[in-house]
């Protein structure tokens, strides 16, 4: 068998709270005594202590979700391990080192944490994210589904340069190939495609000037924005469709899930009489909301819930020009 630790188990702090629990539950003698196991329910027993089938299964899944379900091992392998981590144990429950301050001081961290999770965790179970719910979300977020348009253009440095285009439109010159030749932004060589986008996604003169042509038109007037001067081709239009609600479903209870710890939260708070001792700084205002997204984001993955709510922004340009292009149509590059 081998006999070596597993790393990725190994280097976890997952399993920590509970290796000095006999030890410091009985020094205190106030929290409850981990449940006796029987050898019915043990799978290994070392020095007369019996590690426990459910040890073996929190194990299994802790490997499951830290990989997500990438990696696996055999359970000989997986009680190994265990063996190992109760040797360690009682190495040093029996140097004391369980009454070390600073064993001491990192379970009482990590037992806040885990509990402050669990007291999350149990406000979601008791107040689920009920279907209803996520369809008024739905239904406020979707059911205002706008247009959708389909365009190219091309961006120059000056009025000048962009009337004199509009001239060699005006007279055949063919768009695609212009844009090609002739624009300065990175949706030059594809010819100067925007794909599909909603007016939203555009700084507003851009925007304005797309919803006022027609199909099949081009602008007959630059127009200018804070990254140039352009003439637009809008080439289509169509009413925007939103996903089903079953497929987004999952990724609006996270976002209610989010909402309802928000509220939790500031309930507690008002009730609660804190006195902040230390003096108030920018850096600790940023991170506490980080924190408590921190925590949330915990719970979501626990109750096994995606953790994706809302499309994502668009990368940011990599150069000067490219971002000049990217704000002025965000969604093509």
């Amino acid at each position: 068998m081998n006999k070596k630790l597993i790393p990725i188990i190994l280097a976890s702090t997952t399993l920590l709270p509970g290796c000095f629990e006999e030890k410091t539950n009985n020094a205190g003698g106030a929290e409850p005594a981990a449940p006796a196991v029987s050898k019915e329910d043990a799978v290994a027993v070392v020095n007369g202590k019996y590690i426990s089938k459910q040890s073996l299964q929190a194990l299994e899944n802790d490997i499951k979700q830290r990989s997500h379900g990438q990696s696996s091992f055999p359970k000989e392998q997986l009680i190994e391990e265990l063996i190992q981590r109760e040797l360690l144990v009682q190495e040093a429950l029996e140097k004391k080192l369980d009454q070390s301050p600073e064993v001491v001081e990192r379970l009482s961290t990590i037992k806040n944490s885990l509990l402050s999770q669990a007291a999350l965790q149990n406000y979601l179970k008791s107040n689920p994210v009920t279907d209803d719910e996520i369809k008024a979300e739905y239904d406020s977020k979707m059911g205002n589904a706008g247009t959708e348009y389909k365009a190219r253009h091309i961006l120059v440095k000056s009025e000048e340069e962009a009337k004199q285009l509009i001239d060699e439109l005006n007279k055949g010159a063919d768009f695609v190939e212009l844009a090609k030749s002739k624009s300065t932004g990175p949706s030059g060589p594809q010819g100067g495609d925007l794909g599909w986008f909603t007016a939203d996604r555009m700084v507003a003169p851009f925007s304005e000037a797309v919803i006022a042509m027609e199909n099949g038109k081009f602008s007959t007037e630059p127009v200018e924005t804070q990254f140039g001067w352009h003439v637009i081709l809008r080439e289509d239009s169509r009413a925007q469709t939103p996903p089903p609600l079953e497929a987004v479903k999952e990724q609006i209870r996270p976002m209610l899930q989010r909402q309802k710890v928000q509220a939790m939260m500031e309930n507690l708070r008002n009730q609660a009489k804190v006195e902040i001792l230390l003096p108030a700084s920018a850096e600790k205002a940023e991170a506490e909301p980080a924190a408590a997204a921190e925590a949330t984001e915990q719970v979501e993955t626990e109750v096994k819930s995606e953790t994706t709510t809302e499309p994502q922004e668009p990368e940011a340009p990599a150069s000067e020009s490219e971002q000049s292009e990217e704000k002025a149509a965000t969604p093509a590059e």
